[in-house]
């Protein structure tokens, strides 16, 4: 491909992704999942979710790693990240819910240990840089949290998000333990760290995110810790015209943010041990 080709695809995929950052003005919604989308997204969860309880009631009772190849697999590879159907999406009524599943090993740990780490939320902004560039907890009682992190995503273009979650942790059989994050907010913020930073209003925003469930199991074996999470996430679907751009970077993202959660919790967790 000559130079010049290169440049005007450069400048035509430059121009796709300003035009998809830029909400048109007759737009019936952009921050905010319209009724119709988050009603089917519920819906997709409560399947997850039966799937999920339907799980915990057999002998391993692993999300994904329940075979000892995979588990094989996983303590080989270190982290393991897979779609949980398809290619890892699906158009729910103009949006898409991205279905994800991870795992990792780490040799040597406890799962008291690992859910110590896992609670210390004022310091995820540590841990997980630079992808959690803040990180609070509003509430703490008990097993349930509430936390706020601020997140930073960059794929081409560079997307900060402030996200609210409860969080509610749960003892399984022996010293096992089950949790699940729900999103209780989702804001994108402009200018961040700037004097002109401010969230985006409904109108404003660019759907990269609208909703965020997580669905984590800690199981002690093996001489260490099966560390598995399940993402389910809801972000506006790309205009067709753009799809054959705009997808690929948005279905990517998803995957790359619970394979980078599941490494950087692995390192942290080896490198204290």
């Amino acid at each position: 491909m000559s130079a010049a080709w290169r440049l005007r695809l450069l400048l035509l995929f430059i121009a796709a992704v300003s035009a998809a950052q830029t909400p048109p003005q007759d737009a019936p919604f952009v921050g905010a999942a319209p009724p119709d989308t988050a009603r089917a997204f519920d819906a997709y969860v409560r399947v997850t979710e039966s799937r999920l309880d339907a799980l915990l009631q057999s002998r391993d009772s692993f999300l994904w790693a329940d075979s000892a190849s995979r588990r094989a697999r996983v303590r080989t590879a270190g982290v393991v990240v897979e779609p949980r159907n398809g290619r890892g999406d699906q158009r729910v009524n103009g949006g898409l819910a991205h279905d994800w599943v991870g795992a990792t090993f780490i040799p040597g740990a406890t799962t008291a240990s690992v859910l110590a780490f896992l609670q210390d939320y004022d310091h995820h902004k540590v841990t997980y840089q630079p992808e959690v560039i803040d990180s609070k907890t509003l509430e703490h009682n008990g097993n349930d949290f509430k936390v706020r992190l601020r997140l930073l995503k960059h794929k081409v273009v560079t997307v900060v998000l402030d996200i609210d979650s409860d969080i509610h942790y749960r003892p399984l059989t022996g010293p096992d333990w089950q949790s699940r994050s729900y999103s209780t907010r989702v804001v994108e913020i402009a200018g961040a760290g700037g004097p002109n930073e401010r969230e985006l209003s409904a109108a404003q925003d660019h759907g990269y995110l609208w909703r965020l469930n997580s669905y984590w199991l800690l199981r002690e074996r093996d001489h260490g810790v099966y560390l598995e999470c399940e993402a389910v996430s809801l972000s506006r679907g790309v205009p067709k015209p753009l799809s054959w751009l705009i997808e690929p970077i948005i279905r990517t993202l998803p995957k790359e943010a619970l394979a980078n959660t599941l490494r950087a919790t692995r390192a942290h967790l080896l490198s204290g041990r």
